[in-house]
């Protein structure tokens, strides 16, 4: 993927990315080549092309470099493909046509003009039609350098909610960091430090878009010798979508099965298992609070987080919350 960075060996000393020029253009007029050369770019599979109505083309094209890439990318056509998480974060937003980033899970539309960030974090399959789409690609390690100035990220991993509605001022930081990018890269290149400089505000600007969700962790957990205990945690709170088994738990944090079961009911009061569903029931209670009741449902919300019987979800988030999950949608 071209938002991937190179290393080179260090002795004694942790490898550093090398931050690389990113500059090309495909195009062209055949649904064919379309797939050829956009899932090229996004190591893609099961992606398809076909003709709308009126002549085909398409055209993408990339400027910047590994660490901060703005992209454009055109067609007069229809795509559908699949896309598996890669190195980059990608924010995009469309000026004309359709699109959908992921329909297997959220089905929620691109709306021109509104910058969303690509659910990067799962295996996604997205649809666009006819469309003119905008596209930063800003490099994992980057972002979360940039980050770390501002927030306590500790070692997780970052987490976005990527249906986060925007903020309208927020919304207007990141236009106007993006144009003060477009003009470093003209008048400095991007060997100039005040491409470097611009970078950074761009990162800056993101993050009031898209604020990482930093889940405040139990105290208990400060103490250098809960550090293997706090491994497992800060996986649970950075993983809570994916299935994930007390062994996962073990292997993250260095211990055994038994010694996992036997540091979290100590420490917690609970096990492995029924920890991570309260993180869980926790990104429902955000999810349903952000979400707009006209276009989703609890059921639809619950399943995305694993709970399948919908009646104990229901008790169980009534319990944990003080409420039931519609009357939280409804606010």
């Amino acid at each position: 993927m071209s938002g991937s960075t190179a290393t080179g060996p260090s002795e004694g000393v942790p490898d550093e990315p090398t931050v690389v020029p990113v500059r090309f253009e495909v195009a062209g007029t055949e649904p064919d080549a379309a797939v050829r050369d956009l899932a090229g770019i996004y190591e893609g599979k099961q992606w398809l092309s076909r003709r709308t109505e009126g002549e085909f083309s398409y055209r993408y094209t990339a400027v910047g470099d590994s660490e901060l890439s703005m992209r454009r990318s055109t067609m007069s056509g229809f795509l559908r493909g699949a896309s598996a998480p890669g190195d980059d974060l990608v924010m995009s937003w469309l000026t004309a046509g359709s699109g959908i980033p992921d329909t297997l899970r959220d089905r929620v539309p691109l709306r021109v003009g509104n910058p969303m960030l690509f659910p990067a974090h799962r295996d996604v399959v997205f649809v666009a039609t006819d469309y003119d789409q905008q596209l930063v690609h800003l490099d994992r390690r980057f972002v979360r350098d940039v980050a770390a100035e501002h927030f306590d990220v500790g070692t997780r991993d970052l987490r976005f909610d990527h249906l986060r509605p925007p903020d309208a001022v927020a919304v207007r930081h990141w236009r106007d960091a993006l144009g003060t990018l477009a003009r470093a890269l003209r008048e400095g290149g991007t060997d100039s430090l005040v491409w470097h400089e611009a970078k950074r505000q761009t990162v800056d600007a993101f993050l009031r878009v898209v604020p990482p969700q930093l889940d405040r962790l139990p105290a208990e957990l400060l103490h250098p010798r809960q550090a293997k205990l706090r491994a497992a945690v800060e996986h649970i709170h950075a993983h809570p979508e994916d299935p994930i088994t007390i062994a996962d738990l073990a292997r993250v944090a260095g211990l055994s099965v038994r010694s996992v079961q036997e540091s979290f009911r100590r420490t917690f009061g609970v096990s492995p298992l029924t920890y991570l569903r309260q993180v869980r029931l926790d990104r429902v209670h955000e999810e349903l609070l952000a979400r707009d009741p006209r276009t989703v449902s609890v059921g639809q919300v619950a399943t995305r987080w694993g709970f399948a019987h919908l009646g104990r979800f229901s008790a169980a988030y009534a319990e944990r919350f003080g409420e039931y999950p519609k009357q939280t949608l409804r606010r």
